[in-house]
Formats: structure tokens, sequence, C-alpha cells
């Protein structure tokens, strides 16, 4: 009689894994060769990864303040600015898809 096989379930992307999946979302929209059917597709599909990113966000957030309720979850200052570089940097997919940093 064959051994049972374990049945895997599909875990979930990692955050790691959906910010990839943004990055990759952003370089196929400024390829200059993406029509505009295409890249509006796959900004809808961007809007989608960048919610979800967006509620992991917020998960892990409760869960750090329920660990350690005596200490914010988010820093109290923001690091110095670095003065402005020499050329604009292209936009990064948490820019693109309007995801806070």
């Amino acid at each position: 009689m064959p051994a049972a096989r374990k049945t895997r379930k599909k875990q979930p992307p990692t955050i790691e894994e959906l910010i990839r999946q943004l990055e990759e979302l952003t370089d196929q929209i400024e390829n200059p060769d993406t029509g505009l059917e295409n890249s509006i597709a796959l900004y809808e599909e961007g809007r989608s990864v960048a919610e979800e990113c967006r509620k992991r966000l917020q998960e892990t957030r409760k869960k750090l303040e329920t660990i350690n309720p005596d200490q914010p979850a988010k820093p109290d200052s923001k690091p110095e600015k670095p003065a402005k570089p020499a050329k604009p940097e292209p936009p990064k997919a948490a820019d693109l898809f309007g995801m806070e940093r």
C-alpha cells in the first residue's frame, strides 16, 4: 500500500516577496514596450499587492504593541534626510502604489 502523501497548503507570500512583486510590477509598468491596457492591469494588480502589504504591516504593528505595550511601534523621530541627490531617482514601488514608508 503506497504511503499517503502530505498535502501542503500554499503559504501566503512573505512581506519581502510582496515587495519584490511590487518592484517587478513597477519595472514592467515603466517599460516603454508595455502597452497602456497592460500597464493599467499591472497597476491594478500592484494596488492590490500594496493593500496586502499595508494590512500585513498594520497587523505587525499591533503585535509589536501587544508584546511591548510601553514602547510605540513607530519611532518617535524621523531619521535625518540625506542631502539632495545629484540626479532624481526613479520612483520606488512604494511611491508608485501609494504605500507609506
